[in-house]
């Protein structure tokens, strides 16, 4: 018995038949038991944690009121989400169940989110609402006013629509203006970054370009339900708007939809057409308008001239006659006439008597007396002049003399012999320095000869090689030798030419063997 029971009782890990797994092992076939089991999946609840990593992996959380499922949406799946999941907002998330064996977890790869139903929409439109009302994009006094009558209208909005024939035909109607239309998805997932791509584009545009910037925009689309018109409630869309320099209408769905580029733009049309009203006025209204105003200018001044000539005509009855004006003055000339003839004969006899008084002292005596002190100043002065050149003179000459000593001297002499040599050696050093770069250039010029010589082909043909030619061209194979009409052989002392039959005669016949004994 005692041999029995040791025999069925080994000691542990002794013969035991249990596998032994590693941790990767483990960690597979959790993977695959767990992919297996459930596959493709779609889960209802509440986004939780939201993070972006560096490498553009989105990380989230699906909750309840009991459990949480860690999801992640990998950088090349974001861009196909229609909806980016955010912190509160309750989704229905489409994926398959994966594990992450690193830290030993499960969780959910996403690749579609969806809200669940209307009313998570409706929470995440408010949660976006209030944000964007806090930064201050819905303030009245960032709306900026519309231009009366633009010359470029830009509109965004799909190219294929009924949208834009209906703004372009109440354009026609209105005023027609140039537009310009940047065409985009107007639902999808494609619509949101489109439609903000293109306000960005327009506001890039240069004025006065050779594609003229709009004067102002209308982001247009036509009615639908809250997921047709979820696009433009996109919080890139509406910062777009925000963030535009040309004003921005907005003509998005029916007038009883909203959405959030409603709030940021400028000005909110009801419909599309109505979008068209706004931008631009009637143009019959304002021709209407100029000839009322231009009637109304021509009788203002009719009767500002009638007033004024009525008004003229009574100031000029008050005014005296113009005999009674001249009369005064009339009198005064005849008795200044009168008193003429007598006044000019008083002023002649006045002057003959002042003349009398003033040739009285220009006598010859008094002339000659003058002229003789005159002359006696002029040689007092002259002589005074003479001795004050002198001077100056006699002190320049002794300058002179002095320096001229002293340029004789033994110092100067040598110092001007010293420079004397020293130019002469410098121009004798420059002499051979020339000299020798033109040596050196002459060697330089020499030597190329020598390496283009070596590298002419025709040095090599003196070297028992030749050139075979083919109707101009160098052959290089035995089939361009065997198509070509005529061969030239060319040698270092001339060319030999080979007739086409030559030509022919070598190709047909076979070279033969002859007997080496």
């Amino acid at each position: 018995m005692s041999d029995l029971i040791d025999d069925d009782f080994d000691p542990p890990g002794a013969g035991s038949n249990a596998p032994e797994y590693t941790v990767s092992e483990i960690s597979g076939a959790v993977k695959n038991t767990l992919e297996g089991a459930f596959g493709r999946v779609r889960v209802r609840g509440e986004v939780g944690r939201v993070f972006k990593a560096r490498s553009g992996h989105l990380y989230f959380d699906i909750k309840d009121d009991r459990s949480v499922l860690a999801s992640v949406s990998w950088k090349g799946q974001l861009s196909a989400l229609t909806v980016v999941p955010e912190e509160g907002m309750e989704v229905v998330a489409s994926g398959r169940l994966t594990t992450f064996g690193s830290q030993s977890k499960y969780q959910l790869n996403v690749d579609q989110v969806e809200p669940a139903g209307v009313g998570a929409l409706m929470a995440m439109l408010e949660k976006r609402k209030k944000q964007m009302e806090a930064e201050g994009l819905f303030a009245a006094e960032r709306k900026r006013p519309l231009p009366y009558l633009p010359d470029v209208i830009g509109v965004v909005t799909s190219p294929s629509g009924a949208v834009i024939r209906d703004i372009l035909h109440r354009l026609r109607e209105r005023f027609p203006r140039k537009v310009l239309v940047w065409p985009v998805a107007v639902q999808g997932r494609d619509c949101a970054p489109q439609v903000a791509a293109a306000i960005e584009g327009f506001n890039r545009m240069t004025p006065g370009g050779a594609l003229p910037r709009p004067d102002v925009l209308i982001v247009a689309r036509g009615g639908g339900s809250i997921e047709d018109l979820w696009g433009f409630n996109e919080e890139v869309v509406a910062r777009a708007a925000a963030a535009s320099e040309i004003p921005l209408i907005s003509a998005v769905g029916h007038e009883t939809d909203t959405t959030l580029v409603d709030y940021v733009s400028d000005r909110r049309a009801p419909t599309p057409t109505a979008a068209a009203e706004i931008a631009v006025p009637v143009r019959l209204d304002l021709m209407a308008s100029l000839d009322a105003l231009g009637a109304r200018l021509s009788a203002g001044l009719a009767r500002g001239m009638s007033r004024r000539g009525e008004r003229l005509r009574d100031l000029g009855r008050a005014l005296p006659r113009a005999d009674a004006l001249l009369a005064g003055a009339s009198q005064r000339l005849d008795h200044a006439g009168v008193r003429l003839p007598a006044a000019l004969l008083a002023g002649v006899q006045n002057r003959k008597i002042g003349l009398a008084q003033r040739t009285a002292g220009l006598r010859p005596q008094a002339l000659a007396s003058r002229f003789r002190s005159a002359e006696e100043q002029f040689r007092t002065r002259s002589a005074r002049l003479d001795q004050a050149l002198a001077r100056p003179v006699d002190k320049a000459r002794a300058r002179f003399d002095r320096s001229e000593r002293l340029l004789s001297s033994g110092p100067i002499r040598r110092e001007i012999a010293r420079r004397q040599q020293d130019t002469e050696g410098l121009g004798r050093r420059l002499d051979a320095a020339f000299a020798s770069r033109l040596r050196q250039k002459g060697d330089n010029l020499t030597a190329l000869d020598r390496v283009l010589r070596s590298l002419n082909y025709e040095e090599t043909l003196r070297r028992g090689f030749a050139v075979v030619r083919g109707d101009g061209n160098v052959v290089t194979s035995k089939e361009t030798a065997e198509a070509a009409r005529a061969l030239e052989i060319q040698f270092h002392d001339g060319s030999l030419k080979i007739g086409a039959a030559r030509a022919g005669k070598s190709k047909g016949s076979k070279p033969e063997q002859g007997s080496l004994f």
